[in-house]
């Protein structure tokens, strides 16, 4: 059994992660938000990830029953990247 976990990757003078935010507060999804002006050493974890700097970005880890997780999936952006978004989240609106 595997189940997701979505971390967020924010500033708050952004858009689009206002935007991600609203959206998954909306639909009840739970999620780790990273706000980068708050905790700043987590853009090294950022960039590691996703080779940029660019919030918002989205990082929906799989954790199976024994720990064992598989490559993440990375998204950056949220309104070019929301059909997916929607898919691995399983919401049909």
């Amino acid at each position: 059994m595997e189940k997701l976990q979505l971390e967020l990757y924010t500033r708050p003078t952004c858009l689009d992660c206002q935007e991600a935010k609203a959206f998954l507060e909306n639909n009840n999804i739970s999620y780790i938000n990273y706000d980068l002006t708050q905790q700043p050493s987590k853009e090294k974890e950022l960039i590691k990830l996703s080779g940029a700097r660019m919030v918002p970005t989205l990082v929906f880890k799989n954790k199976s029953l024994f720990g064992l997780a598989s490559k993440p999936t990375v998204m950056i952006g949220f309104e070019q990247n929301i059909d997916e978004v929607k898919r691995l989240l399983k919401i049909n609106n």
